[in-house]
């Protein structure tokens, strides 16, 4: 990240910017720089999924803020991919070349003296979600293509020449006339003001460049309904194939490798296409839901439906008309990361259902972006709740603590040894357990998890998980186990026995797995109990958790409880506060 915004810098935007290879997020504005805008903001790698996806070292696109003498902790961001130089004296056009910046979140270029036309180019930023070009001289008419920007939820060209219809359709249907003002030569249906008929929108080069556009449209649109056709044959035979088996067979909930390659194959089947499909959930199974209905639900993906993000994505509430809620999920980032962590969520969830485990209504996938549509969980996460409220009302009490700890280890025992093939999850931590009205637990985030299958070694060529609760062996080995998953869950144990963070960033606190460690070696195990739960009748089951906790942190992964010891102990707490492992 750079921020320099608000300041008096003045001159050009020196050209080795785009050097930073790391650079993902930029604000200059509010300064008073100037010139035209240099090509080598077009040209920074971290935006440029596409140019750069086999280029760029992987390490490239991690966000290292960590460091150990044997561990490179991998912290995954949650700032959105910006590029705003609003608010200075740029002058020129936008240069075309902004279409290879295709990660791109936000795009701020407003107050400024730009001229020339919007170029059309803006339309390959299809993760784009906020657009700004208020405030300048720009001329011309507003790309209709833009319309296909599904994910823009801001859009202001306020105050510039531009001129022609206003687009329509989709979320342009939406924004407020404010977002037009000040070019009176705009026109169309949002606006209240008819098009002159006999105006003509394009040039006749332009229309002649337009034809062979028309002419792939239309064969990408009749490709577009073979696939479907095609799909919709296919998932019709697996279903029918599904009703076959279970006919034949006891009532096993279990799917293994064959519908592992088949949802593999579904899914390169989807690529091209714009389509929503919905994961057959029994009773509640619904069919009709369309991507013109998650854009209704979500209100375009605006940010004021956000209720959660990440380092992969943003989580958006979408409330459908019958009043039921999902949450949809839109993945970010380089496209090859966002295949494989789309694929491996989709894989997971489709062949494992559990009641512990979040259920997985659907997914989409409309150009080059992915969502995953979700049962909504009223509580949010185990981390809101330990972390980030205050008040009584928000108080976990230890009895609903331990639910919680109960049923996400069932989870975690069904993924681990119940469901064929078995599943490491490796990024097991209190953010990725949801609570819903009755704060039932359930594992979420699948997007790093592995399939352990018999032809697979499950080897990672990089360091995943979140800080504070990746093992210690994944410093040393990268090999996803099962273990691995034991010891993330041993630290979320100790969240919630100590009310504190896994790591406390920009403070000298040490680790939690450390401070217990050495608390415990001074015979202070009642002191590492949260203060807000001792001396309330639940000391000695509190201190039992803790041991399991312990068991689960151990540095040898050998020597760590499987999921079934651990969720044996958990459930005997109940009944037996001694546990014995």
């Amino acid at each position: 990240m750079l921020d320099l915004s608000n300041n008096q810098l003045t001159g050009l935007v020196p050209s080795w910017i785009n050097k930073l290879q790391l650079l993902f997020y930029l604000d200059i504005s509010n300064n008073s720089l100037a010139g035209d805008i240099p090509i080598a903001l077009m040209n920074m790698p971290m935006i440029q999924y596409q140019k750069n996806a086999v280029q760029l070292d992987p390490k490239f696109l991690e966000l290292p803020v960590y460091w150990t003498p044997t561990r490179q902790y991998r912290m995954l961001n949650a700032f959105p991919i910006s590029l705003n130089i609003g608010h200075n004296r740029f002058t020129g056009s936008i240069p075309p070349e902004i279409g290879q910046l295709k990660m791109l979140d936000v795009l701020n270029f407003s107050s400024n003296n730009l001229s020339g036309e919007i170029p059309w180019q803006i339309n390959n930023l299809t993760s784009l979600q906020v657009l700004d070009l208020s405030n300048n001289q720009l001329t011309g008419e507003i790309p209709q293509t833009l319309s296909e920007l599904h994910f823009l939820s801001v859009f202001n060209v306020s105050n510039n020449e531009l001129e022609g219809p206003v687009p329509t359709g989709w979320q342009f249907d939406t924004f407020a006339n404010s977002s037009y003002s000040g070019n009176t030569k705009l026109c169309g249906r949002m606006l209240s003001i008819q098009c002159d008929s006999t105006r003509t929108h394009t040039t006749p080069m332009k229309r002649r460049k337009k034809k062979p556009i028309f002419a792939l449209a239309l064969g990408v649109f009749f490709g577009g309904l073979a696939i479907l056709l095609l799909l919709a044959r296919l998932l019709i035979s697996i279903r029918t194939t599904k009703s076959a088996n279970r006919n034949k067979s006891s009532n096993n909930r279990d799917i293994g490798a064959t519908s592992f390659n088949s949802v593999s194959e579904h899914l390169c089947d989807m690529i091209k296409g714009s389509i929503v499909v919905m994961v057959p959930r029994g009773k509640e199974e619904s069919n009709n839901l369309t991507f013109s209905d998650i854009l209704k639900a979500t209100n375009n993906f605006d940010q004021q439906n956000i209720i959660g993000c990440g380092g992969n994505g943003l989580v958006y509430m979408a409330e459908l008309p019958c009043g039921s809620k999902l949450a949809i999920k839109k993945l970010n980032g380089e496209m090859c990361l966002m295949e494989r962590e789309f694929t491996a969520e989709v894989e997971a969830l489709s062949m494992a259902q559990h009641e512990n485990l979040v259920p997985l209504w659907g997914y989409c996938i409309q150009g080059s972006s992915r969502l995953l549509i979700y049962s909504f969980m009223e509580n949010g996460s185990l981390d809101d709740w330990l972390h980030n409220k205050d008040g009584a009302n928000s108080f976990l009490d230890w009895p609903t603590r331990l639910k919680i700890a109960q049923g996400a280890g069932h989870g975690l025992s069904y993924i681990h040894n119940t469901c064929k093939p078995h599943i490491v999850h490796r990024d097991v931590k209190s953010s990725n357990i949801l609570l819903d009205r009755e704060f039932n637990a359930y594992i979420a985030d699948f997007g790093l998890a592995r399939l352990i299958l018999p032809y697979n070694t499950h080897v990672t060529t990089e360091l995943v998980g979140t800080l504070g609760y990746i093992p210690p062996e994944y410093g040393q080995a990268w090999v996803a186990t099962l273990r691995g998953d034991i010891y993330s869950f041993g630290v979320v144990l100790l969240e919630l026995l100590t009310g504190k963070r896994p790591v406390q960033l920009l403070t000298k606190s040490k680790e939690l797995v450390q401070w217990v460690r050495e608390m415990r070696c001074q015979g202070k195990d009642i002191e590492v109990l949260d203060p807000a739960l001792r001396g309330r009748g639940h000391d000695e089951q509190m201190l039992n958790v803790l041991e399991v906790a312990c068991k689960c942190i151990n540095h040898n992964p050998c020597l760590r409880p499987t999921i079934q010891e651990v969720v044996s102990c958990l459930d005997s707490v109940n009944v037996d506060l001694q546990v014995q492992m």
